[in-house]
């Protein structure tokens, strides 16, 4: 008699079974709509649209303005004045001390970083000459400029990588001159000079 009170006591009406069911299915879809209309982010991930990358760096805090001077296969020049030519691009152009120091909320944050980037945004096949340019000088001192070139896809590679000095203001040194093939891969690295700057 009393397992048959128990089951008494725990009757239930299949229209409850089926509300609560319902709730539950609307419950977890909502659930899966909230989760799609905010995904995760992907914190640091750059997609950058570039084949290859140069980028010039001297170290930091040096007030000494270096350029970065680069010849296509079709005898087009990038620098600060032409920032792009075809498929390169002048994506940084550092100017050493010059416009490092902001003011926020009345205080001067300086930033030391010296850098100048150019990307490649496609594939042209022949030579590449980058040249570096001793522009302005205010330490009037020899500069440690790193020169470091970049091939983007399908994965990270460095092509070519080093450091040469500029010994004084007006100085110009070839980098590195390289082919690159139709499907994009360097060959034929040297460092024969060639003048193409065309300021002093």
């Amino acid at each position: 008699m009393s397992s048959t009170r128990a089951r008494r006591g725990y009757h239930t009406d299949p229209f409850t079974d089926l509300l609560f069911n319902a709730l539950l299915g609307f419950t977890f879809l909502f659930l899966v709509a909230i989760m799609f209309m905010n995904p995760i982010a992907k914190e640091g991930i750059i997609n950058l649209k570039a084949e290859y990358i140069v980028t010039v760096s001297w170290p930091d805090g040096n007030p000494d303005d270096i350029d970065v001077w680069i010849e296509g296969p079709r005898g087009n020049l990038v620098w600060f004045r032409n920032p792009e030519a075809g498929l390169l691009h002048l994506d940084r152009d550092d100017r050493g001390a010059l416009n490092d120091t902001l003011e926020i909320e009345g205080e001067t944050v300086t930033n030391p970083l010296n850098q100048e980037i150019v990307t490649m945004r496609g594939i042209v096949a022949g030579e590449y000459v980058v040249n570096i340019h001793y522009y302005a000088s205010e330490t009037e001192q020899p500069v440690d400029v790193t020169v470091k070139v970049e091939k983007i896809n399908p994965s990270l590679e460095v092509a070519y990588y080093k450091t040469l000095t500029l010994n004084h203001k007006g100085e110009e040194k070839t980098a590195v001159r390289f082919k690159l093939t139709a499907s994009g891969e360097v060959w034929g690295t040297n460092s024969l000079p060639k003048q193409i700057v065309t300021i002093k």
